[in-house]
């Protein structure tokens, strides 16, 4: 599809001087002081394939080591589309001290070339329409939602929506480490940031130094455990602490989920006003889910916002939603809300709406919580860019990556891990037995030990630990 291809999103630029790769082989990070950290920017090709083309623009930050350089670990926060420079800002450096710690903002994200659709009133729109379609014109609203969304993206990003797959993402992230002169690539990936080291272990398994894949997403064909199970459980661990504590939802986990789902139905048949602004259906439970990747720490902020909600007034919920789609104060949206769809749709395969139509009611079977309220997986139905080549991830000949899943994970259930560490050729799991997305983040000292005995040492924890 040609439509919109001429348009060039901010940091589009000419190939730096020289020809074919040589170009950027000869290039140097430019880094400038930014508070404690250093900031740089650097030019990639727009396609690897024809790096005499069009150029984009990288940004990155570095918080450079605290006692003697060993290396470098690089650092992606998941999404896809969340910003590695951000992520450096509240990192535990103090971990790896013989370590500069580099977070980038993948090709179409954040500062670095961005995907950009429409204007802010058509994004609050998108992200408000009901996903959950209830009778054949709901689903020819949605479905023409998808519609709109696809062709203002393609309208405001051009060619670059084609070429912001996991695998051009991954090839960057081989280009910084050879920048930085390190011969193996540490690195520490969250949620989708472990698609981009599965991605990167595939494609450069020798240049593999100390990885670590912290909730894992599937890289499998295995569909049998979908994300909505995994926001079902937190959701009814949720439930279960709410009745111990007398919450005011429910005197039994089967209670609270019915008042949190009761609360739900209210909005999709009376959106709530906030200020100017609804309260829908759609952005209640994202509001919701929201809490949930907190693990325990988000239960009892939860708790306010449902009873306040219930009683009519839906801040609390806007305010979470708005964090998790990128809204702005000012009414504006983060490159997150346009980079996660862009990427997310090139590098995954579309069933199509007659198949995502069809997987729905198994979706449901699967999570009969959540699921009815996601609705069915029409995101990627009309987007314009074809979808990446799709590998068998493997990393064989790779060193031992380490792969963190958390029992009680929303967003990545705890199967997944397990899965990628299974197909990994040198994949070693260590599961933490906690609630929240990221184990690293949330867990306790034993993953903490664990993670710096890896990345600083090189010491592997045997398969299959649990802490």
């Amino acid at each position: 599809m040609e439509m919109g291809s001429d348009t060039q999103p901010d940091g589009f630029t000419a190939a730096p001087e020289g020809q074919g790769r040589q170009r950027y082989l000869d290039q140097e990070i430019e880094w400038e002081r930014c508070r404690e950290y250093q900031c740089g920017q650097v030019l990639v090709p727009l396609d690897w394939d024809r790096p005499d083309g069009q150029a984009i623009t990288l940004r990155m930050k570095k918080a450079p080591a605290a006692k003697q350089r060993k290396g470098t670990l690089f650092i992606n926060p998941g999404g896809p589309g969340g910003s590695g420079r951000d992520m450096v800002d509240g990192f535990d450096r103090a971990s790896f001290p013989h370590h500069d710690v580099i977070g980038w903002d993948p090709r179409g994200s954040g500062g670095s070339t961005p995907v950009v659709c429409g204007t802010p009133e058509q994004t609050d729109a998108y992200v408000a329409m009901d996903t959950s379609p209830d009778d054949e014109q709901e689903v020819e609203e949605v479905a023409q939602g998808y519609r709109d969304f696809a062709t203002q993206c393609r309208e405001g990003s051009g060619a670059l929506l084609d070429h912001i797959s996991t695998i051009d993402t991954a090839r960057d992230l081989d280009y910084l480490r050879h920048l930085v002169g390190d011969q193996k690539l540490d690195y520490l990936g969250i949620s989708y940031g472990t698609y981009i080291g599965s991605v990167y272990g595939e494609l450069y398994p020798q240049r593999v130094g100390r990885m670590v894949l912290d909730s894992a997403v599937n890289i499998t064909d295995d569909e049998s455990v979908i994300q909505a199970m995994g926001f079902d459980l937190a959701l009814k661990d949720y439930a279960t602490w709410c009745a111990k504590q007398s919450c005011g939802l429910g005197a039994t986990q089967d209670e609270v989920v019915k008042a949190v789902t009761g609360i739900f139905d209210q909005l999709d048949a009376k959106p709530l006003p906030v200020g100017g602004r609804e309260l829908t259906q759609a952005l209640g439970v994202t509001g919701t889910v929201t809490y949930l990747y907190y693990g325990a720490q988000g239960y009892r902020p939860l708790t306010d916002a449902l009873l306040q909600t219930r009683d009519g007034q839906g801040q609390e919920l806007l305010r979470m939603a708005d964090m998790m789609n990128g809204r702005q104060p000012n009414g504006s949206y983060s490159s997150m809300t346009y980079s996660f769809p862009g990427i997310g749709c090139i590098d995954s395969e579309d069933p199509g709406e007659k198949g995502a139509l069809e997987e729905f009611p198994d979706d449901v079977k699967k999570a009969p919580i959540l699921a009815p309220y996601f609705g069915p997986n029409l995101q990627c139905t009309w987007w314009t860019a074809k979808p990446a080549p799709q590998l068998k991830l493997t990393a064989k000949g790779a060193a031992p990556i380490l792969v963190l899943g958390a029992t009680g994970d929303p967003a990545t259930p705890y199967q997944q891990a397990v899965w990628m560490a299974d197909q990994l050729d040198s994949g070693v799991l260590l599961t933490w037995k906690g609630a929240g997305h990221s184990a690293w983040d949330l867990g306790n000292d034993c993953v903490k030990d664990a993670v710096r005995g890896y990345v600083n040492d090189g010491t592997v924890p045997a398969d299959k630990t649990t802490c």
